[in-house]
């Protein structure tokens, strides 16, 4: 890790700096629900390298980003998953649009869309048949734009750089998105390296075939 983050911090290109790490988890295992928690529960900060989940994987990678040191990823990894770097169950940034309220990010999905990005008014949280998908987390309405899959066929292509945070628009009206994963821009197309559930690791994909069939994409850029 020392080795990884000393040699990260020296790459003074942000989107480099980003590929870098993030292809040191190439191959890493896929894993679902690997921080646990409850409402009801002590929340502990759970960092747990050798598997990940789509979510996981970028805030690993974002706060490596951030750090030179083991010590200083560790306090990172706070500051990137919990709110005011408060360790606990609700503070818990449970959502991929929750990341767009940091100083360290900048959504830039109209940026990418330019006249085809679209929007809707979600509630997160709410299932559309009642309920609640994060039990004791409100209801909290939001605006959420985004590029649909179609756009990638033309220029929004070539406004992603390497390094964004690429989320799948979710149709769900509770939902911002349904997976997450890193653009990492390679000759005149685009790969989606991301922790596949489907192929039980992460991997890389070329973005426009993964976006088949999907809505679209929702897309912040680190500072």
């Amino acid at each position: 890790m020392e080795a990884l983050l000393g040699a990260a911090s020296a790459i003074t290109d942000l989107p480099a700096r980003i590929d870098f790490i993030s292809a040191a988890f190439l191959g890493v295992p896929y894993a679902a629900e690997t921080l646990g928690g409850a409402p009801d529960a002590p929340e502990a900060l759970v960092i747990d390298l050798s598997r990940v989940d789509c979510f996981t994987y970028l805030e690993y990678v974002e706060a490596m980003r951030i750090s030179r040191s083991y010590d200083e990823f560790r306090r990172s990894v706070a500051a990137v998953r919990y709110k005011r770097s408060q360790v606990a169950y609700a503070a818990r940034r449970h959502f991929f649009t929750d990341w767009a309220a940091s100083s360290r990010m900048t959504d830039v999905t109209e940026l990418v869309g330019g006249a085809q990005t679209k929007s809707a008014v979600k509630v997160l949280n709410r299932k559309d048949g009642g309920g609640s998908f994060v039990p004791g987390l409100p209801q909290t309405a939001r605006t959420v734009a985004y590029v649909p899959s179609a756009a990638f066929d033309g220029p929004a292509t070539g406004r992603l750089r390497t390094g964004d945070y690429v989320g799948i628009y979710a149709e769900d009206s509770g939902l911002d998105v349904t997976h997450t994963g890193i653009a990492v821009v390679k000759g005149m197309g685009v790969i989606f390296r991301h922790a596949s559930q489907t192929a039980g690791r992460v991997i890389d994909e070329d973005l426009t075939a993964y976006l088949a069939g999907k809505p679209g994409v929702v897309v912040l850029r680190p500072r």
